[in-house]
C-alpha cells in the first residue's frame, strides 16, 4: 500500500478552520457508514427472500438492492490509505469487504468450467466463519466474501460483447432447480450476513459520543496527525487507486475483464461515486440516503485559508472529475473498447482531472511541512 506519512518541517500552525473540518469529517464518515449498514441490509433482506422464493421479480429486486446499497458505500472508499477502521494494520476489513479483482471460478461455476467453486465442492462447508477464513487462500484474485462475490452470485459472468450494453446474465433458476441451488443460495446469504456485519463494525468505530472508538482517537489526536490521515486518504485514493488502478489499468487493457464491476456492469457509478466521496470531504458536505445532508466545514475551508488560489484549482479539479465520469459512456466496457475513440477520451479526461487532484492536494501536503514519500 502507498503511504503518506509523517509531519516535517516547519508547518507554521494548522489554519484555524483545521479542528472545525476534522469535526465534520467525523460526521460524514460516521454518516455514510451508517447508510450503507442501512442499504446492504435492506439488500440482505432481498438476498433472503431471493433464496425463499426464486423467480425472476426476486432476483431483479436482489439485482436492484446491491446497485443501491452500492452508492453510499462507494462515497466511503475516499476513508482509506491511513491504517483507520476500513483497512486496520493488515488492509482488512476492507480486503473482506471491496476486493478485486475477482477469480470467479473459485466461488461458482463459469463457462466451460461447470462444477468450479466452492459453492460446488461438497467438501467445503459454507459458513461465515469457513468463508473469511478462506478469502485470499488461494491468491489476491481468490475473492470470496464481499461485494464483488455478491454482485457474481446475482448477475454471474458478463459473456456479452460490450457492444450489446448487456450485464452477466445469470438466471434465478440457479437458486431453484440448478445444481447445488442450495448450497448457492446459502453462500449467498451468507455473504449478505457478514458484509452487513463489517459495515455495523465501521459505524460503531466512528459513532460519535463512544468512549474509546476510532473516532474518539481521531478526534483527540494531534490535529496535525489526523489531518494528515485525511489528506492521505483523498491523494492516494484520487490518484493511485481511482485514477491508476481502477480506470488507467482498465483502459490500457481495454478488456471488460479488468473493469471494477464487470459482472453488472456499474463500473461507470463506481467511478462516480468514488469521486463523490472526495468532493463530500472537500466540500464538508454528504448527502444521505434519506435525503436529508450533513453540512459544516470541509477541507476547502482548512486550504483556502492557506492557500486561495490552490483551493479554487482543487475546486475546479474535483469538479472536473465528477463530470468527466459523469460523461463516460455506459457501460464501462464499451468505454474502454479499443478503437473507441469518444470512450476512451471520457476515461482519460476522467483520469487526467483524478491526476490534477492527487497533483493539486499533494501540494497542500508540502504546504503544511508534511513530508510525502516516495510510492512504496
Amino acid at each position: 500500500m502507498l503511504a503518506l506519512a509523517g509531519c516535517g518541517g516547519d508547518s507554521g500552525g494548522l489554519p484555524e478552520s483545521t479542528s472545525a473540518a476534522l469535526e465534520t469529517y467525523a460526521r460524514i464518515v460516521h454518516a455514510s457508514y451508517e447508510d450503507s449498514a442501512a442499504a446492504a441490509r435492506a439488500m440482505d433482506a432481498d438476498l433472503e427472500a431471493l433464496v425463499a422464493t426464486p423467480s425472476a421479480t426476486t432476483l431483479e429486486a436482489a439485482k436492484q438492492s446491491w446497485l443501491d446499497a452500492r452508492i453510499p458505500y462507494l462515497q466511503t472508499e475516499v476513508y482509506r490509505f491511513y491504517d483507520g477502521p476500513i483497512d486496520g494494520m493488515d488492509g482488512d476489513p476492507e480486503g473482506l469487504i471491496n476486493a478485486w479483482p475477482m477469480d470467479e471460478q473459485t466461488v461458482d461455476y463459469v463457462e466451460g468450467e461447470p462444477t468450479a467453486g466452492r459453492i460446488n465442492d461438497a467438501s467445503f462447508t459454507i459458513t461465515a466463519e469457513a468463508l473469511l477464513d478462506e478469502n485470499g487462500a488461494g491468491g489476491e484474485a481468490d475473492v470470496v466474501t464481499g461485494w464483488h462475490p455478491i454482485e457474481f452470485l446475482l448477475w454471474g459472468q458478463d459473456l456479452t460483447e460490450p457492444a450489446m450494453r448487456m450485464p452477466g446474465q445469470r438466471s434465478f433458476e440457479d437458486f431453484a432447480t440448478a445444481a447445488n441451488a442450495d448450497r448457492r443460495g446459502l453462500y449467498l446469504t451468507t455473504l449478505g450476513d457478514v458484509l452487513v456485519g463489517h459495515l455495523d463494525e465501521l459505524t460503531a468505530a466512528w459513532a460519535p459520543d463512544t468512549a474509546g472508538n476510532y473516532r474518539a482517537t481521531f478526534l483527540a489526536d494531534a490535529p496535525e496527525e489526523s489531518l494528515r490521515k485525511v489528506l492521505t486518504g483523498m491523494i492516494i485514493f484520487a490518484g493511485f487507486e481511482s485514477a491508476g488502478e481502477r480506470l488507467q489499468a482498465a483502459l490500457d487493457a481495454g478488456d471488460q475483464e479488468e473493469e471494477h464491476s464487470c459482472f453488472s456492469d456499474n463500473t461507470h457509478v463506481d467511478a462516480i461515486e468514488d469521486i463523490r466521496g472526495v468532493r463530500n470531504v472537500w466540500r464538508g458536505r454528504y448527502v444521505r440516503t434519506d435525503g436529508t445532508t450533513i453540512e459544516g466545514t470541509g477541507l476547502r475551508a482548512v486550504v483556502e485559508e492557506l492557500d486561495p488560489d490552490l483551493a479554487a484549482q482543487i475546486s475546479t479539479s474535483i469538479d472536473e472529475a465528477l463530470a468527466a465520469a459523469q460523461t463516460m459512456p455506459v457501460p464501462f466496457d464499451l468505454a474502454i473498447a479499443p478503437g473507441n475513440a469518444e470512450g476512451n477520451a471520457a476515461v482519460q479526461a476522467t483520469i487526467d482531472a483524478l491526476r490534477e487532484t492527487e497533483m493539486l492536494l499533494t501540494q497542500v501536503f508540502v504546504e503544511l511541512g508534511f513530508t510525502v514519500p516516495e510510492p512504496e
